[in-house]
């Protein structure tokens, strides 16, 4: 069969690109999902999502090449197996990051098609805002945005504790400043998350003009004399092919879309040629530039029950689960972590490159006792070290081999150092250290910058935000793999529209500026603008 459009994954950017073109524009659109449909209750409820982290039918953990920057650790990263990607199984936080975040892509790519200025309109289009209205957010988009339906005590600890060491509290972080302290907007109504398939695709499910295939594994792009013309997928056991009449999207996400470009023949020609793949476009960026937020944790016990400790299990487990059903209310309704700060200014008097999470729980944290406490985790939001992303084989069954980097450059490991002295400044003033007992990571006896720096070798991991892997840049640049249109550099009719497309990492979680890209790809692709 012969499709307007072939989109690549849905997730995030896929289910709002084959949503804008068949209900805005009526084209015929194929989407194919590597995982299943969203069908568990579980991916529908905030707290949810906690209980299938480590279910593979929902999930698929990245494993990385040792890590010799982090005591050569292989790290894992998970990533979302379902319909809607990240935005089915992520923690909801939607967060936009900085102006210059956005700017910089404008420079970086040399075209004014990128900017905060351009993209913020496609923030305000998808947005469905239910607390704020004005010029930075929309109310009538799909996507719903509010707060969770909970707050526990210990947030609220660590909001006046943070307040009074100086940090303004803040109402909105995404008004391109993130800055102080505050609650998190998440993508739902209280007591009920809203994915990219709830906003985008649900609603165009039973269009005639819109074919999902989920469980559909891509093999690869099919060029001819330099055009995108097909793609062969494997579905119910089936191999198939789907011609294109317009163009591939693109959108499999940071792990995925370069491995496909790759498959296809499109990449470092040399390693190409080392699994025997046919080149048709020789684009070393491909799998390059890889960036994530690293987090390590700073944990501390208390003397009582102020979070989330212990609830998700027995008596409390069941009490909570009857007061969501019959109220939507309760501790069901919050994502488990309900606000944030932010600290350390970049080289001294840039904006603040380290976000701290206030998590009201120790087991999240790993290698500490099972008692009631806080984790304060603290993510860098801007690393300067990048990694990169290669074949493991021609097999497109087999993962990639990742080499994420974290904490690669001294800057960031320095900055993060920061960090953690930062969540302890939390710790130790009022009113958190009333109810604070002991530091259980790093533990009282890391105290220098070297005790430090182990415990965030010992500690890092991801953030859950890999981006960069099929970079945006100048036409013709060496290390481009898309230009500011988002074309693939020397084939026609391909494009990439997900966060591998991000020249550098925003400095904030990427589901909504995922989305925002692919939005901004539809309209560029179409010759549209947003008002």
């Amino acid at each position: 069969m012969t499709y307007d459009y072939v989109v690549i994954g849905g997730g995030s950017a896929g289910c709002v690109a084959a949503w804008r073109l068949t209900q805005e524009f009526g084209a015929k659109v194929l989407l194919l999902e590597a995982g299943g449909p969203d069908d568990n209750w579980l991916l529908r409820i905030p707290a949810g999502f906690v209980k299938l982290l480590s279910n593979k039918k929902y999930v698929t953990h990245y494993e990385t090449v040792p890590q010799p920057q982090l005591d050569n650790r292989v790290l894992s990263i998970p990533q979302g197996a379902v319909l809607g990607g990240g935005s089915s199984i992520n923690a909801q936080a939607y967060m936009r990051g900085r102006i210059r975040d956005y700017d910089e892509w404008g420079e970086m790519s040399g075209s004014p098609l990128w900017s905060w200025a351009k993209i913020l309109p496609h923030f305000r289009a998808l947005e469905g805002n239910l607390r704020f209205n004005n010029e930075f957010h929309g109310i009538d988009g799909p996507l719903k945005v509010g707060q969770g339906g909970f707050v526990c005590e210990m947030t609220n600890i660590f909001l006046r504790t943070a307040q009074g060491l100086g940090l303004p509290f803040r109402h909105d972080f995404n008004n391109g400043a993130p800055g102080g302290v505050g609650y998190l907007q998440i993508t739902g109504t209280p007591g009920r998350r809203c994915s990219a398939v709830d906003a985008f695709l649900r609603p165009v499910m039973d269009a005639p003009n819109l074919h999902l295939r989920t469980r559909a594994l891509v093999s690869r792009i099919v060029v001819e004399n330099g055009r995108a013309v097909a793609v062969e997928y494997r579905h119910e056991g089936r191999q198939e092919t789907a011609r294109v009449d317009g163009e591939v999207l693109l959108a499999a996400g940071a792990f995925v879309s370069p491995k496909l470009l790759m498959l296809s023949g499109i990449g470092p020609a040399d390693h190409l040629r080392e699994h025997g793949i046919a080149v048709q476009a020789d684009l070393p960026g491909v799998g390059q530039n890889l960036q994530d937020h690293p987090g390590s944790p700073v944990v501390a016990a208390t003397n009582g029950n102020y979070g989330h400790f212990g609830q998700d299990r027995g008596l409390k487990m069941a009490l909570n689960g009857v007061e969501y059903l019959l109220f939507r209310r309760g501790r069901i309704t919050s994502t488990g972590v309900e606000s944030c700060s932010f600290h350390v200014p970049e080289d001294g008097h840039g904006d603040p490159v380290m976000q701290v999470y206030c998590v009201p729980t120790t087991s999240y944290a790993g290698d500490v006792p099972n008692v009631d406490g806080v984790t304060l985790h603290t993510v860098l939001l801007r690393p300067r070290a990048v990694g990169w992303l290669k074949l493991r084989s021609a097999d497109p069954a087999d993962q990639a081999l990742v080499h994420p980097n974290y904490l690669g450059h001294p800057d960031d490991l320095r900055h993060h150092i920061l960090g953690v002295r930062a969540a302890r400044e939390i710790l130790a003033a009022r009113p958190m250290r009333d109810v604070v007992t002991t530091e259980l990571l790093p533990g009282p006896q890391a105290q220098s910058d070297e005790d430090i720096a182990r415990h965030l070798r010992r500690t890092a991991r991801t953030d859950f935000h890999p981006v960069g892997t099929c970079r945006m840049g100048r036409e013709g640049a060496a290390d481009t793999v898309v230009g500011p249109d988002l074309r693939v550099q020397g084939v026609d009719g391909l494009r990439v529209i997900d966060a591998s497309i991000m020249p550098k990492l925003v400095s904030a979680n990427t589901n909504a500026p995922t989305m925002a890209i692919a939005d901004r790809a539809i309209s560029i692709m179409r010759g549209v603008e947003r008002a």
